[in-house]
């Protein structure tokens, strides 16, 4: 029988290609700096090259190096997902589930919901990460994520995903505003590019050609409510965002749209070959019956 690499020194190989520094994978690892280069050189004799190149200062991939860790990483995420598939024969709302979400979602909908998740799947232990759609999907795709909360629409490639609601737009003005007649005409305040809402609340109030404000571009919804209530423009919010109170104690109005009701859609996203298929539908749901009340 050919001799394989054994998962710990592939595990410990993708650390080290990851931060370029012994000590940090080390750490990441929870191993000692000296058992994990004696690893790593296990491997590079088995393998019959070098996976690094080592300096007294730094340490830097081979070209073989980094194709190996990059399959590494599909093979340590399969065996990963073989823990996943036995744990959820058994019971599948228990154990560790990392979830991604953004953070136009995570401030307003996961207080008043993650309460009712601890009492309806005690046995769930839910560890949030909040960032951007984009580096969010890339940390699922790399096994750090096990799902992700995020808005719709949004390409989504091999992804599996569960449409849980939508969410409208309304339009916030400064108090005593005298709207325009057509929102396009107003001094648009919106977040700054990478935020999928901007894009969306665009497309879906039909504004892609709307007059918007170029000096200022929010990092957040609380920023935006901020900038309207001082005069600045007028901005659209989500309405997840005015039920959680984001407006509350500003000199604001909140006027909705006319015609068909703009919106966005929220959604549950996962990698199609999770072993956790299960888990993440009935998480999708009781998320489902929070956007609802």
């Amino acid at each position: 029988m050919k001799p394989v690499p054994t998962l710990r020194q592939l595990r410990y190989l993708e650390a080290v290609v990851e931060r370029c520094h012994f000590g940090q994978a080390a750490a990441a690892c929870n191993v000692s700096q000296s058992t994990l280069s004696a690893a790593i050189q296990e491997l590079e004799d088995l393998l019959g090259a070098p996976l690094l190149e080592r300096t007294k200062r730094s340490v830097v991939p081979t070209a073989l190096g980094r194709s190996v860790a990059e399959r590494a990483r599909g093979l340590l995420k399969g065996a990963e997902d073989l823990v996943d598939l036995a744990q959820a024969s058994r019971d599948p709302l228990s154990g560790p589930l990392h979830l991604g979400v953004i953070p136009t979602i995570g401030p307003f909908l996961l207080p008043r919901a993650l309460p009712r998740l601890r009492e309806r799947f005690p046995k769930l232990q839910l560890y949030l990460r909040e960032d951007q759609t984009a580096r969010l999907l890339d940390r699922l795709d790399r096994g750090e994520l096990d799902a992700v909360l995020l808005a719709l629409p949004y390409a989504l490639g091999d992804l599996e995903v569960m449409d849980l609601g939508q969410d409208p737009f309304s339009i916030v003005y400064p108090a005593g505003h005298r709207p325009a007649a057509n929102i396009a005409d107003e001094n648009l305040l919106l977040l700054e590019d990478g935020h999928c809402l901007r894009d969306q609340a665009l497309a879906a109030c039909e504004l892609e050609g709307a007059r918007r404000n170029a000096g200022f571009n929010g990092t957040s919804l609380h920023t935006l409510a901020q900038m309207v209530a001082n005069g600045l423009g007028v901005t659209l919010m989500p309405q997840m965002a005015i039920d959680a109170g984001i407006l509350r104690g500003l000199e604001v109005t909140v006027r909705p749209l006319a015609g068909a009701v703009p919106h966005r859609r929220i959604g549950l996203a996962w990698r199609r070959t999770s072993a956790r298929a299960e888990t993440f539908r009935r998480l999708g749901e009781a998320l489902t019956a929070e956007l609802a009340m």
